[in-house]
């Protein structure tokens, strides 16, 4: 039964990736999607390696590049992130979640919260262009529900169900999404590793509210009419990423694992994920990264972000079944702005 899961798994695998050019990213419809936060990262250690661990991801964290990682939580995992994104933006994401087993066969569950604010923006009207001296406050955020479960001692599965919601005083629009992921992993001290993921499969979102409403009137008659203007649905930013990784053992104390994510996006253009993850017992581990796309370096890239990226955690273990609380922090470089800094706290029971 083992060796079918493993045939099963490695046939999706190769599958997908014969698949991808097919999925592929159109600079053509770049833009046109809605719900783009969904394409953020809020956790800071994957952050660190931009997105490269997504075969080797593990807790809560792995809610953002492979769901199948829940999987892997031994008892409960707890996080609190904060994100400056894009710093001098205004941007900002506050992120809280838990991932807890239920039982030695029955899976793994994780809830996480993810808030985005984008600052006071100016109120503008056409009489007063440069403003009248009010602000608004956009809000966005993404609601997940997961479950993972170890099919075998090789093959992890899970799924995500996300709630999304955009809006301001006067307009807001919710949208629904999927995401599933697997990772196999092999070797005498599993060290090979592999995932892959389907994230933000869902039906399209549209918008709704006074503000897409005016009043006037109609066919010159005397009393005003509320007229309503109908909001242009939008497709959710679906992907697939397909990494691996492999973790060299120089001794009990020091592990190194250098991995690699490819993401096939369907609005924007594909990632390359490069990163190397170094680990001292059970007290540190430092990251660095590397995330490329086809013009990255031209005039008229289509993000901010510039490639390299790094992070740190330190650990603290507060008990012998290996729990422990990490303080994690990560930095993603930009052109232009300040950078991403993403700092947050885990606590593994």
């Amino acid at each position: 039964m083992k060796q079918l899961y493993k045939i099963l798994v490695l046939s999706l695998m190769i599958t997908l990736v014969f698949t991808t050019n097919s999925y592929a990213g159109n600079k053509d419809r770049a833009g046109e999607a809605g719900g783009s936060q969904l394409l953020i990262n809020p956790w800071a250690r994957s952050n660190g390696l931009g997105g490269s661990n997504s075969a080797y991801v593990r807790g809560l964290e792995a809610q953002f590049l492979n769901v199948a990682g829940i999987a892997h939580t031994k008892k409960t995992n707890i996080i609190f992130s904060q994100t400056q994104w894009l710093k001098g933006s205004g941007t900002n994401i506050s992120s809280f979640g838990l991932a807890t087993k239920l039982g030695k066969s029955s899976g793994v569950l994780g809830f996480s919260v993810v808030s985005m604010s984008l600052g006071d923006i100016p109120v503008t009207t056409v009489e007063q262009p440069e403003g009248n001296g009010a602000v608004f406050s956009p809000r966005l955020m993404n609601i997940n529900i997961s479950y993972a479960k170890a099919f075998s001692n090789s093959i992890y599965g899970g799924v995500n169900i996300k709630i999304l919601s955009e809006s301001i005083s006067n307009i807001k629009g919710t949208g629904f999404a999927i995401d599933a992921g697997i990772q196999y992993v092999t070797g005498k001290k599993e060290q090979i590793k592999f995932g892959v993921a389907l994230k933000n499969v869902g039906p399209n979102m549209s918008f709704s509210g006074d503000g897409l409403s005016i009043r006037g009137f109609v066919n010159q008659q005397p009393n005003q009419m509320t007229l309503e203007q109908r909001s242009a649905s939008l497709e959710l930013p679906s992907l697939i990423r397909i990494g691996m990784s492999y973790d060299f053992y120089i001794n009990d104390n020091n592990v190194i694992t250098p991995g690699y994510s490819f993401t096939a996006n369907s609005f924007t253009n594909d990632q390359h994920s490069i990163g190397i993850q170094y680990k001292w017992s059970k007290y540190l581990m430092l990251r660095g990264g590397y995330v490329y796309e086809k013009g990255l370096y031209d005039a008229t890239r289509s993000t901010a972000l510039s490639g390299p990226t790094a992070g740190m955690s330190l650990l603290v273990p507060i008990n012998k079944e290996g729990g422990n609380i990490s303080l994690d922090y990560a930095y993603q470089l930009s052109n232009p702005f300040l950078g991403t800094h993403s700092i947050g706290v885990s606590i593994d029971l």
